[in-house]
């Protein structure tokens, strides 16, 4: 209970400032309970609106949420990135990424960008291992219009050989580009190391030979192949009415061809424990990952990976936390000084993935920072305990619902979630599959697929100090008397 005094002033009859004091008292409000409070969590996944999906009879489905704003974000997923290409043709997914935006039959590149721009909104896509993305962030007013653009740049692209090779320098600058993030270079060796010998070892820009030789023809034989009906999803989240939507896709997609057996049957990628080394001097920071063979989205074991690796977590220096970090691993790096940032990763494809780290180290600390970390894999499998799980589960709740921040978080939800499982799991379910999950599960879904397994290893830079496989193979299990 609290005691406020207000002052209130007034004129009186001769127009002095009278002041009067009203003394009001402020109850506190009763804190809410554990329980209330987790009443509250769960019918705030039941309040979320509901994803409605349909599908055309040429077999593409439409899926949107309806939350009322003026604005939305509609876009196709497409079951087709590089795992579909073949060697000799790696790259093009990614150079038809780019030439979508370079006209079509109905539209020159300079009309389709002065339409985008007149309306105010924003077109993109991107390029994946397993997907291709195309979508637009508009006002809800302009959907049909957007939709009509994306219906067009898929059917109708032009691929003039002058734009063919304007966009082939571009993307050459674009490789130059990504060979100076550290980051991305030694994921994509963890990948051609991982996954040698099969489609999820190329990258998604493709060989610099394949960029100056892809052809007119070669991104016409992939659309032909891959844009079909069946392997797509138009999806919508914002301000968007499902009816207006399935009619325009009936419109826009309704004659595209589509039959189920037109999808193609993925070639299963085999992992392969070993590892790639480029040692240089010159750069500053030794740059490592490892990585285990990890599962599918669809598999059983996915959401446990996903909880321990919450547990093993993030740090970096600029982390205010330091030593008092809930991570044990990130307690050791901020106490010894082991690295200068570390990051956990679950990447998941159709039926294979890869879990491990990525950490940027000193040379001088190399060899500490790989022990730290195998030690803290080996007692995930062994020791962990229920206090961490429960705060590996809270933190992955918020890292997923943090994820859902505004309409184009959410559409990208629904297309991913369409292609990969084919519905959309609602909140409450997967919270609740995520509550299932206790230190056992942790600990025997991290005994089979860390322990004792081969590791996917790279190492980029200074790392003289970086063990030999055989050393870094043996870290995997404990020698018990």
């Amino acid at each position: 209970v609290s005691l406020s005094i207000k002052m209130a002033s007034r004129l009186g009859s001769f127009g002095q400032k009278l002041v009067t004091f009203r003394p009001t008292i402020w109850m506190r409000p009763p804190l809410r309970s554990a329980a209330s409070a987790a009443y509250s969590f769960q019918q705030s996944l039941l309040n979320v609106p509901e994803t409605r999906v349909s599908a055309l009879d040429n077999g593409l489905r439409v899926a949107s949420e309806n939350s009322g704003i003026p604005t939305c974000t509609v876009g196709l997923w497409i079951d087709a990135g590089t795992r579909y290409e073949t060697e000799s043709t790696n790259g093009v997914a990614h150079f038809m990424e780019h030439m979508a935006f370079k006209g079509t039959t109905n539209r020159s590149q300079t009309e389709l960008e002065l339409e985008i721009e007149n309306m105010g909104a924003h077109l993109n896509a991107y390029t994946s291992r397993e997907q291709t993305v195309f979508f637009a962030k508009c006002f809800s007013k302009d959907m049909p219009r957007v939709v009509n653009i994306l219906a067009d740049i898929i059917q109708n692209p032009v691929l003039g050989s002058t734009e063919i090779e304007i966009e082939r320098r571009v993307i050459l600058r674009e490789m130059q580009e990504v060979d100076t993030q550290m980051e991305e270079v030694v994921f994509d060796h963890l990948h051609s190391t991982a996954f040698q010998g099969t489609p999820l070892s190329w990258t998604i820009l493709g060989p610099t030979e394949n960029i100056n030789s892809i052809s007119r023809s070669d991104m016409l034989d992939y659309v032909k192949t891959h844009y079909h009906a069946p392997r797509m999803v138009l999806a919508a989240a914002g301000g968007v009415d499902h009816d207006a939507l399935m009619k325009l896709a009936e419109k826009e997609f309704g004659t595209m061809h589509g039959s189920h057996a037109d999808v193609p049957k993925l070639e299963p990628c085999r992992f392969t424990g070993s590892e790639i080394r480029i040692r240089d001097d010159d750069i500053p920071l030794a740059h490592i990952a490892i990585a285990v063979e990890g599962v599918g989205w669809t598999h059983p074991d996915y959401l446990p990976l996903m909880v321990a690796n919450m547990i093993v977590g993030q740090w970096d220096r600029s982390f205010g936390a330091g030593g008092n970090l809930g991570s044990k691993l990130s307690q050791d790096a901020a106490k010894a000084n082991l690295c200068h940032s570390y990051q956990s990763f679950s990447t998941s494809y159709t039926d294979t993935g890869l879990w491990g780290i990525h950490m940027v180290t000193d040379r001088t600390t190399v060899d500490d920072m790989i022990f730290c970390t195998q030690r803290e894999w080996l007692r995930i499998c062994n020791s962990v305990t229920e206090a961490e799980v429960a705060r590996a589960k809270r933190q992955l709740k918020t890292q997923l619902l943090l994820q859902l921040d505004g309409s184009t978080a959410i559409c990208e939800d629904i297309g991913r979630q369409l292609l990969t499982y084919g519905r959309r799991i609602p909140l409450p379910e997967l919270d609740m599959r995520i509550e299932q999950i206790d230190a056992k599960v942790v600990r025997d879904v991290a005994t089979r697929y860390i322990y004792d397994q081969c590791p996917a290893v790279v190492g980029l830079g200074p790392v003289e100090q970086l063990p030999d496989y055989t050393r870094l193979r043996g870290g995997m299990y404990w020698m018990r008397a």
